[in-house]
């Protein structure tokens, strides 16, 4: 499994292709079709992706008939945007702490 820690969520969104079939897929599952339609990507560049957040678990692959649909999995999301959160929290609270020099 690729993820190990919350901020590799963070990493693997950074790709712009990658972010935009996250956000597609929060839609609800999606197949390769219509991924490559809606994103104008090429097939073997979204399959390429998929594996990628499949094998990171972000992503489920689910045969339905000759497709195979992939579903968004919610708890790396969660993970990441709980990261996220107990940092901004940590900024707020350090503010105004300057270290000494």
């Amino acid at each position: 499994m690729l993820i190990s820690t919350e901020v590799d969520v963070l990493r693997l969104l950074a790709d712009p292709l990658r972010a935009q079939l996250v956000g597609l897929l929060a839609q609800g599952p999606a197949c390769t079709c219509h991924l490559v339609a809606d994103t104008g990507a090429k097939q073997p560049t979204i399959s390429h992706h998929l594996k990628v957040l499949r094998e990171a678990g972000l992503v489920a692959a689910e045969p339905r008939g000759r497709f195979t649909y992939y579903r968004l999995l919610p708890a790396p999301l969660e993970a990441g945007a709980a990261f996220l959160t107990g940092l901004s929290e940590q900024v707020r609270a350090n503010a105004d702490r300057f270290r000494e020099c």
